[in-house]
């Protein structure tokens, strides 16, 4: 078993969770051993967890059941789940880090992301399917950007097509985090980040993003709350996608 994680506890009771290095040097497609070594020991016990993200990535699917473990985790009541990136999470790391429930950039970190690849041998025929299965891996991929960012799928599409770096700054433009460690100046920052979108969505578009949602399934109480705080700014003159 190839072990990348390390998980203590502080002496307050908080859970410190480190992922360094690449995730799973081999692939957990078939593997039945790691995956549940780390859900076990994550399992383990209860309590808010930091999760410290230094990696460059790895394997897809290592990142999707890491991924799935801490969100299940916070959903099940066990902790919040705090992601703080240390130095970078790229490609499969940084799927990893949209699993926050809320997401900490250090001001010298970097997100990466990019479209999935992999190695083949065989026919024409086979690199089709190859290349089908890809996309498909793509669209799982934007299916976790996109409820973390506000961005939409076609621009999630379009930054990895250009296997984006992304700095801390940016990370809270886009939504892919929430703030950044150590700075005081954060909130004024998302703030601002808030204001420069105003104008980029107007308020008739985040009412249909809203309906859209109830469609997907997000609870009615909260869209109800929500149309009702966007109504509430709209007849004031301002307005916010994140209301």
């Amino acid at each position: 078993m190839n072990r990348f994680w390390n998980l203590t506890t502080n002496p307050d009771g908080e859970r410190v969770l480190r992922l360094d290095g690449p995730l799973a040097e081999e692939t957990w497609w078939g593997d039945e051993v790691t995956p549940k070594a780390f859900k076990d020991e994550l399992f383990g016990g209860v309590g808010n967890v930091s999760v410290w993200i230094n990696s460059i990535g790895g394997d897809v699917f290592a990142g999707a059941q890491i991924y799935n473990a801490l969100k299940e985790y916070s959903t099940t009541g066990k902790g919040k789940v705090t992601v703080k990136v240390d130095a970078i999470a790229a490609s499969a790391s940084s799927v990893v880090a949209m699993a926050g429930d809320k997401v900490l950039m250090s001001p010298v970190s970097w997100l990466f992301i990019h479209n999935p690849s992999t190695m083949a041998i065989g026919d024409g025929a086979e690199m089709l399917r190859v290349k089908a299965m890809l996309d498909e891996i793509k669209e799982s991929i934007i299916n976790v950007y996109e409820r973390k960012s506000h961005q939409t799928r076609a621009q999630i599409s379009e930054l990895m097509d250009q296997e984006k770096w992304i700095n801390a700054n940016e990370a809270v433009d886009y939504g892919f985090a929430d703030g950044i460690l150590y700075d005081e100046g954060t909130q004024f920052r998302v703030m601002n980040s808030l204001l420069r979108r105003i104008t980029e969505k107007p308020p008739s578009t985040i009412l249909n993003q809203t309906q859209n949602q109830l469609i997907r399934g997000t609870p009615y109480v909260e869209l109800q709350q929500r149309q009702k705080r966007i109504q509430k700014f709209m007849e004031a003159g301002i307005y916010d996608q994140h209301l």
